[in-house]
């Protein structure tokens, strides 16, 4: 049996085609079944559904044997135990900095001000303040990010920004550009070993499928 970790939602949807690929079909949609563990048209491969932020602890921890899962997600995990043969080049979006549209950040940053961030991307934001030579005090928070400036828990947030849009209806304004996000594919060690022929069929599958990169 091959297990797949996958989270709902955007990398759900499109790891779809890149499955389709492998000559999988995940039996039953997400958003209207209540079980957690799926059954595809390939009587030894499953999927199983589990928060984005845990998909690599459970390819690292053997509870899946292959996952995909965001840059960001990887980065804040560590990546132990995983190898990453791929990015699939799907559910694109970016790590930045944002802060209130009357902050000034650039005067702040220049001043040597100590800024307070609000981010669940800690290492990323604090490699990435670290290496500008800015002092932060971090302020961790799991959801509702843009609330953090607009109620003066925080004078920027590190965030993930799809369209801005978001950003805009809270009056925020995107400020830095930390790094692009993609998903990757990630596959458990041990699994790779034991179960290098259908992984290994998989694998190659998923890289012919990869989306043509337009950025």
């Amino acid at each position: 049996m091959i297990t797949l970790a996958l989270s709902k939602g955007r990398i759900f949807d499109e790891t779809l085609p890149l499955l389709a690929a492998a000559g999988i079909e995940v039996l039953e949609d997400p958003e209207k079944s209540r079980k957690l563990i799926l059954p595809t048209n390939q009587p030894n491969v499953r999927v199983v559904l589990v928060r984005a932020t845990d998909v690599p602890t459970y390819v690292e921890y053997g509870g899946a044997d292959i996952g995909v899962t965001g840059k960001d997600t990887l980065i804040e995990h560590g990546g132990q135990g995983l190898y990453q043969p791929l990015d699939l080049r799907i559910a694109k979006c970016r790590v930045s900095v944002a802060v209130r549209s009357d902050f000034d950040y650039e005067r702040a940053v220049k001043q040597g001000s100590r800024l307070k961030v609000a981010t669940k991307y800690t290492s990323i934001a604090r490699e990435f303040f670290a290496t500008k030579g800015v002092h932060v005090d971090m302020v961790k928070l799991y959801g509702s990010m843009e609330l953090a400036p607009l109620t003066g828990l925080a004078d920027a947030i590190v965030d993930l920004v799809s369209t801005g849009n978001t950003l805009k209806a809270n009056h925020l304004v995107e400020v830095e550009r930390i790094m692009d996000i993609s998903s990757l594919l990630v596959v458990n060690q041990a699994a790779l070993k034991l179960k290098r022929e259908p992984l290994r069929r998989i694998i190659d599958a998923f890289a012919s499928a990869i989306p043509a990169d337009k950025t």
